[in-house]
């Protein structure tokens, strides 16, 4: 039996970047929500329409590990509310200091 073992810099030059996007709406969801995810050129789309439309990026391998794994449309579990909690509150502290 042959086995791999793979860190994320070697995974992504195997599969390409992957990109994951969340969605939450403290009035209207009751949890953050997996909207859109890809690898490769799926993930380059992903990322360029980020930018384009000024959307904040976070980049956390064992995050997005877990993201890409999810189905469309499925809640975050709240084992990752945390982490989910602190990207928040920084994008937030972005958003303040950019205007």
């Amino acid at each position: 039996m042959n086995h791999k073992f793979f860190n994320q810099k070697r995974r992504n030059e195997m599969n390409g970047p992957s990109a994951a996007v969340i969605r939450y709406d403290a009035a209207t969801d009751r949890a953050p929500t997996v909207v859109a995810q890809g690898r490769g050129a799926i993930a380059d789309r992903i990322v360029a329409m980020a930018k384009q439309h000024d959307i904040p990026l976070q980049q956390d391998s064992s995050l997005l590990g877990t993201l890409i794994d999810m189905d469309l449309g499925d809640n975050v579990p709240p084992q990752l509310y945390s982490v989910i909690a602190e990207i928040l509150l920084m994008l937030e502290e972005m958003e303040n200091h950019r205007y």
